[in-house]
């Protein structure tokens, strides 16, 4: 008997995807975007990590496979759709030795207007297609008057979870804390006086990411300041009562540190100017101010009252439920495998 060879179709090919970023810093907001972006999209695409900075971190190039771009055979990326996360590619010199991506993504996190003009004109020569924009929040469409995709920066909500509390364990002090980069710009000056006030009035203060203010509030009682990665981010969250925030030069377009916080279940109490605003309904979710006054009194409102803080924290969480929801997930993510 005769058998007949029944052809199968091929599967379809996966999408070809890279992910360019200095990957500079472990603990930087862009850096921790683009893995956060990878994590999401290994499974369901070819997806290579370049670094387009020298100075890569070699902690983060131990921990993933992120390959230098050089002008070298197989140091660079051949096709498919390139995606940039707070690097460009204009003025450099290895984009005219690579094949033309079938599709150029500019994750735009950060508020640089001058970013526009790199990424948006297309020098003849290089001749590649049209960027496409994501953008990380509304509050930066409307800074910068740039239309695209609007996408909050992708957060791992069951890493960053609420702490396991015991209502009945002891809890002598209320800790009030905040966590980012360890540089001037994400601290306000009038901050330095703030945290004094709220340790003499008996909270414990704790500050990761603060080592540089160290010139000018020295570890006191009540005041706790380390560097940035001194306990994982989670881990830091989970020890707080309150998180709160303010930067000072530096424009938070998104503020994803605000957002962990939310996801731990914590009250937050931020400024007004940031991406994260959009999603803080005021006495809901969280608190927003304008001066040093109002986040003094906002504070020590929620310290005192535990039924505020448990209020707020889960209607915080249910919002970044709901922002990072499998379905919302999924609509992001498409919009890079199409």
């Amino acid at each position: 008997m005769s058998r007949i060879a029944i052809a199968m179709p091929n599967p379809p090919a996966r999408p070809v995807l890279h992910l360019f970023n200095g990957f500079q810093n472990p603990y930087g907001g862009s850096e921790q975007e683009a893995l956060s972006l990878y994590a999401l999209l290994k499974d369901r695409a070819d997806v290579s990590l370049w670094a387009t900075s020298s100075k890569v971190s070699r902690e983060l190039m131990r921990q993933f496979p992120i390959r230098r771009v050089a002008r070298r055979p197989g140091a660079f990326p051949q096709g498919g759709t390139y995606v940039f996360i707070g690097a460009h590619w204009r003025n450099k010199l290895w984009p005219y030795f690579v094949q033309k991506p079938r599709r150029l993504i500019y994750l735009y996190n950060t508020f640089h207007p001058k970013v526009v003009a790199l990424t948006s004109a297309m020098p003849r020569l290089l001749g590649w297609p049209r960027t496409e924009y994501v953008l990380i929040s509304s509050f930066q469409s409307r800074l910068l008057s740039l239309p695209g995709e609007v996408h909050p920066s992708p957060i791992d909500i069951e890493r960053f979870r609420p702490a396991p509390r015991s209502p009945d364990a002891p809890h002598p002090r209320i800790v009030i804390g905040r966590m980012s980069r360890d540089v001037p710009e994400k601290h306000h000056p009038d901050d330095i006086a703030l945290y004094r006030r709220l340790a003499a009035s008996g909270y414990a203060v704790r500050l990761q990411g603060a080592s540089c203010l160290a010139d000018r509030l020295a570890p006191e009682d009540g005041i706790a300041l380390s560097p940035e990665g001194a306990m994982p981010a989670a881990d830091f969250l989970q020890g707080l009562d309150i998180f709160y925030y303010r930067s000072h030069t530096h424009v938070e377009t998104f503020g994803r540190v605000v957002f962990e916080a939310m996801a731990c279940a914590l009250p937050v109490v931020c400024h007004v100017n940031g991406g994260y605003a959009d999603a803080i309904r005021h006495g809901e979710n969280g608190f927003l101010f304008e001066t040093t006054e109002e986040a003094a009194a906002l504070l020590e409102r929620l310290a005192a009252d535990a039924g505020l803080r448990a209020r707020l924290g889960a209607a915080a969480r249910a919002t970044v439920e709901q922002m990072y929801s499998a379905a919302a997930q999924e609509q992001r993510l498409a919009f890079y495998l199409r």
